[in-house]
């Protein structure tokens, strides 16, 4: 049972699976630490900060691709709109100042936003002043409580992530339901909440600066609002730590021990090899089209529990090396295995 700190205990429930998957991520975790330290780490590091970018400013509207992330990233001429290369170097700047942030400091979370969101905002590193609510196609979702509220929920919320019992995997989740909840923020509430579940996260096991949760809701924003929805819906945030840690175990156990996927375009040299070694996605996507070949992008990425983006990759890879083939158009074709 949680602790309760000046009055304030966040609502939630822990489900059995919740339970069993903290267990779980506990015990796959130092296998991906091991594999944060083979030959190619620098590179893959590098890749899951370009994807961990790319994927939180895309779950906002953000339309550059990974390719122009990575571009910014080295200092490249991008040409797109003003706010976009904006909201990529923010991140960036971010990022680069990640592990020297407080996860239980609200002035460093203040100071994070003022960094994030620098010339997109008025109240960039400030919270909101007025009221504020979240709209779907159909209407009002949910109303964030008052401005004048905001500064006591987010001092109470961080002094129970610091001081509670309970297990920082589950802390991590129930404080990204509650800041979500609370939108503490004019703009930028949804970045910033995915941003400091991985800050959190990195202080109980510092490979998390390596497998953010930013990746792992791109992959599945859909599930992902559903799970707030949810939450929010029956007044507890149970239903959220379940989505969540559901996600970190997945991701933990996809990349616990794959090797680093070839860029695209340095496989041309592969391509007459019969002896080259595929990495588990490849040769899951292979497993996946050999019972259907039919299958979307989207499909299998939700099979395999990865992004659409690493599964177009794999297969431009697959068929750089003659290993499969497209037939027929997008939406009454196959895929042809070669092998």
């Amino acid at each position: 049972m949680t602790k309760t700190y000046n009055g304030y205990k966040p609502p939630f429930t822990l489900s059995a699976k919740a339970v069993g998957l903290v267990a779980d991520i506990a015990a796959q975790m130092e296998r991906f630490a091991i594999r944060m330290e083979q030959s190619d780490a620098l590179r893959l590091r590098k890749a899951n900060r370009i994807k961990t970018i790319h994927s939180s400013l895309a779950i906002e509207g953000n339309h550059l691709r990974e390719s122009e992330v990575a571009d910014i990233l080295d200092g490249k001429t991008v040409v797109a709109p003003i706010r976009e290369i904006q909201e990529v170097k923010n991140a960036i700047r971010v990022y680069e100042e990640f592990e020297k942030l407080d996860p239980f400091s609200v002035d460093d979370l203040l100071r994070a936003h003022g960094l994030m969101m620098a010339a997109l905002t008025d109240d960039a590193g400030h919270f909101r002043r007025g009221g504020v609510g979240v709209y779907s196609e159909s209407g009002l979702v949910h109303m964030a409580p008052p401005a004048e509220r905001v500064r006591l929920l987010m001092t109470d919320l961080f002094d129970w992530l610091k001081n509670a019992d309970d297990h920082l995997l589950v802390r991590s989740c129930v404080f990204h339901y509650e800041f979500e909840f609370i939108h503490p923020f004019v703009d930028g509430n949804g970045r910033m909440g995915r941003l400091w579940q991985s800050l959190i996260l990195s202080r109980w096991h510092p490979s998390f600066v390596h497998l953010p949760v930013e990746n792992m809701v791109y992959a599945n924003q859909q599930a992902y609002y559903d799970a707030i929805a949810q939450s929010t819906k029956q007044g507890e945030c149970g239903p959220f730590i379940d989505f969540m840690l559901e996600e970190i175990y997945k991701s933990v156990l996809q990349h616990k021990g794959e090797p680093l996927d070839a860029p695209v375009n340095d496989t041309a040299n592969d391509t007459a090899s019969d002896t080259v070694k595929m990495t588990s996605t490849q040769e899951g996507i292979i497993d996946l089209l050999k019972k259907k070949s039919f299958l979307t992008y989207e499909e299998m990425a939700l099979q395999l529990g990865v992004g659409r983006a690493t599964i177009a990759r794999n297969i431009a890879i697959l068929k750089d090396r003659g290993i499969l083939t497209r037939v027929g158009e997008d939406k009454n074709g196959y895929w042809k295995l070669n092998i």
